[in-house]
């Protein structure tokens, strides 16, 4: 079954490379520091890339997050028990 997903996505990005290289049209991009002519199809990629990048640092930020304050809490819940254990 995963590879069949993995070939369907490559599939779908081999689609979407040869729509792309299709696509020459050129565009004025203009950010806030200055403007650009690029062609479309790099212009969506690069976007889609940067954006990719940049859920993929915030999601593996918060992942990291979670995950050292779940060693601390356990950490904690291990002194507590071994505190209660011999308290008993």
């Amino acid at each position: 079954m995963k590879a069949i997903k993995i070939i369907l996505l490559l599939i779908l990005f081999v689609i979407a490379l040869a729509l792309g290289a299709q696509n020459q049209v050129s565009v004025e991009f203009n950010y806030l520091i200055a403007k650009g002519e690029f062609h479309l199809a790099w212009l969506l990629g690069s976007v889609f890339v940067l954006g990719f990048v940049i859920s993929w640092l915030i999601f593996g930020s918060l992942h990291i997050k979670a995950n050292l304050k779940a060693r601390r809490l356990t950490k904690k819940l291990k002194q507590y028990e071994s505190t209660t254990v011999a308290k008993a």
